[in-house]
């Protein structure tokens, strides 16, 4: 039985509440005696289910200035997390979107990594790292310079992982291109009960997460700036200071609000601007289940989770659609646009403002339900039992082969 397997799990850090967090906290909450390793704990940063746990920092955690500068420490990190002893432990869960995946499981140990994103800085988004304004002059050149060798680290680790579990079919594609693995698609918890319908909308549109360079919030500045629409602005992160400088008089940051609040700004915006090519992207689930619609680049798993307004747009035919949400669809729950451009994001917006009649919130409410957070614990709980079972076997009929030969 999986409940008297040893477990531990495996977090790139814990410095706040974001999406792979979120999926963290579900984890732990399925298996609640594993224990969690991570590379860096900043106390009071996650939430108490997670804080309780038992948790072990690698050696990153006392280098100088990690709380804040960790990202600084990237080119260490796959020695860190190899630096883990995980000996007696039976099963290993890793939460990674960085090096998680990479650490070093014990000899007949079953390793399940449940996978974020290949490293994007490294990847399929460095660009979006290093472009103009985003880096400074010397973070620049030593991304550069360390990324053929994280790569084929990268690369190498992956015999360590005995069964890759995708955030999305966008992500699983990555996997299958970037390590020639197949990945099973489980998608992420939404605690869709922490939101509500709201009795009115009030006049804003509203961006919020980590003020990260992929998430292109730049383009929702600018869009808001001209078209002079309020933009209220939730979170931190290392592009505030230059979105600030570009900011307009109707653009607000409130800067990391609580989940309360930010629950309460989802339910009476007029829409959530979703401009980055997210692997999954929580929010928008969020959003619906608010009754909100949203506007969003209409590429990576946001296809797999939002159903634009104009389906010729989105181009896929009705068995298709059904492929994706499983059923169709009886409902649009946002508006794509198609091209990283300010243009491009004013027209959706221009389209949603002579559209909003046409999105019922009970109905976008009703569509992100069918990613709540017990489907998740569901799909999660019986994919790791069915292989740990299937490699306990394996162990045992390998053990009572070698008894009946000796």
């Amino acid at each position: 039985m999986i409940t008297q397997a040893r477990v531990a799990i495996v977090h790139d850090w814990l410095t706040g509440m974001r999406g792979g967090e979120r999926c963290l906290e579900a984890l732990c909450e399925l298996f609640p005696s594993a224990d969690l390793f991570t590379l860096l704990h900043v106390k009071g940063s996650v939430t108490t289910l997670i804080e309780r746990r038992r948790i072990r920092t690698s050696a990153i955690q006392a280098l100088p200035f990690a709380a804040s500068r960790y990202r600084y420490y990237l080119p260490l990190f796959p020695w860190a997390v190899e630096g883990f002893s995980l000996d007696g432990y039976d099963l290993i869960l890793s939460s990674s979107h960085c090096v998680a995946k990479g650490v070093r499981p014990p000899p007949g140990a079953l390793h399940i990594a449940y996978l974020y994103t290949p490293m994007r800085y490294i990847w399929d988004l460095q660009e979006a790292y290093v472009g103009r304004g985003r880096m400074g002059p010397l973070s620049r050149p030593l991304l550069r310079a360390i990324t053929g060798r994280l790569r084929r680290w990268d690369i190498a680790v992956n015999t360590r992982v005995d069964h890759f579990v995708a955030i999305s079919r966008h992500v699983a594609d990555r996997i299958r291109r970037h390590y020639d693995r197949e990945a099973q698609v489980i998608y992420p918890p939404v605690e869709t009960t922490r939101f509500h319908i709201a009795d009115r909308t009030d006049d804003y549109y509203l961006v919020a997460g980590a003020l990260a360079p992929y998430k292109r919030i730049d383009l929702a500045i600018e869009a808001c700036n001209q078209l002079r629409r309020r933009l209220v602005i939730v979170g931190e992160g290392q592009e505030g200071r230059r979105l600030r400088r570009i900011a307009g008089p109707t653009i607000e940051f409130l800067g990391w609000r609580p989940d309360g609040e930010v629950a309460h700004l989802l339910s009476r915006c007029r829409a959530l601007i979703f401009p980055g090519e997210e692997d999954f992207g929580i929010l928008p689930v969020e959003a619906m289940a608010s009754g909100r619609p949203v506007i969003a680049y209409g590429k990576g798993g946001v296809t797999e989770t939002v159903v634009p307004l104009d389906r010729s747009m989105f181009n896929v035919q009705r068995s298709e659609l059904q492929n994706v949400f499983g059923v169709e669809p009886r409902t649009s729950t946002g508006v794509f646009f198609y091209e990283q451009t300010v243009e491009a994001l004013i027209q959706a917006i221009d389209l949603f403002e002579r559209s909003a009649d046409r999105f019922d919130p009970e109905a976008l409410r009703a569509h992100a339900l069918t990613f709540d957070r017990s489907i998740f614990e569901k799909r999660m709980s019986a994919f790791v039992a069915e292989r740990y079972e299937a490699w306990k076997q394996r162990g045992e009929s390998a053990v009572g082969h070698a008894q009946a030969t000796q």
